[in-house]
């Protein structure tokens, strides 16, 4: 189809596709992979805070009986939450509660932290590590703890120290830190990695579908170099073709499109060989049965005469004339049928030369007239005066001796054959008319359709090949840029008509 894409262009198209959506998964995952590398940096830097903090202060650790040592607690914890207020400070009791967090009280609005997760961190589990959020963000945090050392008597531990390394207040700073000229950067760089990419692609894929798009185009120029389906071949056959997509873009749909087109013709071309050759056995058979009557009537009458039994002159005279007229029978049928193959064979030259149309077909009546009688054949109609035409004279000629000689055979004894000749635009039109018993259906038909009386041969009723002599003048006008054709009949039997092209 017209705007149907080339085969590159879908390539290229593809690769483009694909370059997006790896640079979109890339992003994605290098964004995670930074975000998880940040926060284990981060945890691993801060891993020792809150054990430092407990080392260092050990006021955290006091019990909150006296209000004194709550205060220092509180200073202390005032005093880290300045210090970097990225951080948030909590103070846990033994099963995870939390009992002390600088700032406000109601900000705290999950009580319980998951001890698991500080168990772990303190074992030495593989970081980064994420808890309890007691803000009740629903966001696992990275952390910092410590255990309380426990005091003498107690059977538990005191509690422990919950440091938040990447609270509420970092996530706002951060937010407030535009990345934009990092993402920017990063972008145009993948921008460009994948534009370079994708150029390196096109002009691969072009080097590599360069003979593919080469082959779609000879396949292309052959299909429409060859006859489709409806056209007619020199004899007026049908030639049968495939019906060809004309795909102008896509190489590969182009090549599909040639290929069942080729297999259309060989199909054809298999069928139409195996006609072929059913046409020629048959036409073998009836050329056999043609010459095979003639001939035995030949030899009958050569036996009679070599046997000498024929007392009378006149029997001798008439036997000889009968052998005769037998003898050009088979002559006849023997001309016709060698000029017949001359003429179907592709390799026909014609011997042109300009000569008078006008009077060869008046020397073509003439000839036939060779009695003392009225003349089998006459001329009829006004003459048109010169017509010039170029072509093969001898084959000519032979066309319409053919045609007058078959009127002759076909309409015996009845009225003359008559032969005119007129103009018709830039083509002569000879009539042959006769009024004898007419053409077969089957000669009508093929002579109306513009098909050969050639392939397949016509059979006659009493059996052989029947309008040797007519399919020899319509091979000849084809030839010659003409036709043959019948018209109604003014005198009841045939009337035909051999258009030729004039000179210019």
């Amino acid at each position: 189809m017209p705007g149907r894409r080339s085969f590159t262009a879908r390539l290229t198209l593809a690769l483009a596709l694909l370059l997006l959506a790896y640079g979109a998964f890339v992003g994605v995952l290098g964004r995670h992979v930074a975000a998880e590398h940040e926060q284990e940096a981060l945890q691993r830097l801060s891993h020792g805070l809150a054990r430092h903090i407990v080392e260092h202060w050990p006021e955290i650790t006091l019990t909150d009986s006296d209000q004194a040592d709550r205060a220092a607690r509180a200073a202390v914890l005032s005093m880290l939450m300045v210090v970097n207020p990225g951080i948030q400070v909590y103070v846990l009791d033994a099963d995870g509660r939390v009992e002390a967090y600088i700032g406000d009280p109601g900000m705290v609005r999950h009580e319980q932290v998951d001890l698991q997760a500080v168990r772990d961190f303190l074992a030495g589990a593989p970081l980064p590590l994420r808890g309890t959020d007691p803000m009740g963000s629903g966001i696992p945090r990275i952390f910092s703890a410590a255990m309380f050392p426990p005091r003498a008597g107690d059977a538990r531990p005191p509690g422990y120290l919950y440091v938040v390394l990447d609270g509420q207040a970092r996530e706002q700073v951060a937010g407030q830190l535009s990345l934009r000229r990092v993402w920017q950067g990063t972008g145009l760089v993948a921008a460009a990695g994948m534009l370079v990419t994708l150029l390196i692609g096109v002009f691969v894929f072009r080097r590599l579908t360069q003979p593919l798009h080469l082959l779609a185009g000879r396949l292309r120029d052959y299909s429409l170099r060859t006859p489709h389906a409806g056209n007619a071949d020199a004899d007026g056959r049908d030639v049968p073709t495939g019906e060809q997509e004309q795909s102008t873009g896509d190489e590969v749909r182009a090549i599909g499109a040639a290929f069942d087109e080729m297999t259309q013709r060989i199909e054809a071309q298999t069928a139409r060989e195996q006609q072929q050759a059913s046409d020629h056995r048959e036409m073998m058979a009836g050329v056999a049965h043609d010459l095979r009557t003639p001939l035995t009537a030949l030899h009958g009458h050569l036996e009679a005469l070599a046997g000498r039994v024929l007392a009378e002159s006149g029997q001798r005279e008439r036997v000889l004339a009968a052998a005769l007229a037998q003898s050009d029978k088979v002559r006849r049928l023997s001309q016709q049928l060698f000029e017949l193959a001359a003429l179907q064979s592709t390799d026909q030259v014609l011997n042109r030369e300009r000569f008078r149309l006008d009077e060869l077909v008046t020397d073509a009546v003439q000839k036939f007239d060779l009695g003392d009688g009225p003349p089998p054949v006459t001329l009829h109609g006004a003459p048109p005066g010169p017509l010039e035409f170029e072509g093969d004279l001898h084959l000519i000629d032979r066309a319409l001796s053919n045609l007058i000689d078959n009127a002759m055979r076909h309409a015996a004894g009845a009225a003359p054959v008559r032969v005119s000749l007129r103009r018709a635009g830039g083509q002569a039109e000879v009539l042959v008319e006769d009024a004898g018993p007419g053409l077969s259906e089957e000669l009508l038909r093929r002579l109306e359709q513009g098909k050969s009386l050639r392939d397949p041969p016509l059979r006659r009723t009493g059996g052989g090949i029947g309008g040797l002599g007519l399919a020899i003048a319509q091979r000849v006008a084809v030839l010659h840029g003409g036709s043959l054709r019948p018209l109604p009949p003014v005198l009841g039997g045939t009337r035909l008509c051999l258009a030729l092209p004039l000179a210019g």
